[in-house]
């Protein structure tokens, strides 16, 4: 997980919590589906000397490298359906953000009644973004299938989108990668294995549960 920072807690955190375990909660329909989206920088490096592999399998790789720049790793997690997508970007600016909300409501769900959508409190995550690459009509009927629910700050954890961002760069990532394409090449191959295996994450913990082993994050209030 990305830095683990301790919560300070309070009435704003833990009714944004609550709000991210209530729709863990809801039950599977792919008429409605459920999606986790967060997204990673990810450093394309490359060798200043060609690295080799002896008789004896050891990998020799010269500690100096490269920096061929960095690309932005957006990852789409559909946890109840065993589902997910990676998309690249250059950055992770507002308008890429709008070209991934796109991506979603017109590649990947085009045919259904609403979107949830868990992320985090990023400035750039704006849904108004959609006004700068499509129509005014377009984007409209895009904000009006979507519902975005928000994690509480420092509360990253509660995402499942970086629990598969973690998987991927633990098995399906090259430590050195110079290029894009190379890039691309390594994540589209890992959640296409992932997504035949239906590899799903079932989310046990609950409100409930929320409300007494986190109970110092509950603000007190006198009934």
């Amino acid at each position: 997980m990305k830095g683990w920072i301790i919560p300070k807690g309070g009435a704003d955190f833990v009714c944004a919590m609550e709000n991210v375990l209530d729709v863990y909660e809801r039950p599977y329909n792919p008429k409605e589906p459920v999606l986790n989206l967060d997204e990673s920088p990810k450093q394309l490096i490359g060798e200043k000397r060609t690295s080799y592999t002896d008789k004896q399998g050891i990998l020799h790789q010269d500690y100096e490298y490269e920096r061929k720049g960095v690309q932005d790793i957006y990852m789409l997690a559909e946890p109840k359906a065993g589902k997910r997508e990676v998309l690249l970007k250059d950055n992770h600016n507002a308008k890429s953000y709008a070209e991934v909300i796109l991506h979603i409501a017109e590649k990947m769900y085009p045919n259904v009644d609403k979107i949830t959508i868990i992320e985090d409190n990023l400035a750039a995550h704006k849904l108004s973004s959609l006004y700068e690459i499509v129509s005014p009509e377009r984007a409209r009927n895009i904000i009006k299938k979507i519902e975005i629910v928000r994690t509480p700050k420092h509360g990253s954890w509660l995402n499942i989108a970086e629990l598969e961002l973690s998987i991927l760069t633990r098995q399906g990532l090259d430590k050195r990668i110079d290029t894009k394409e190379k890039l691309k090449e390594q994540v589209e191959q890992w959640y296409q294995i992932r997504n035949k295996k239906k590899t799903k994450i079932n989310w046990t913990f609950k409100t409930k549960d929320a409300r007494i082993k986190l109970k110092r994050l509950y603000p007190s209030f006198e009934p």
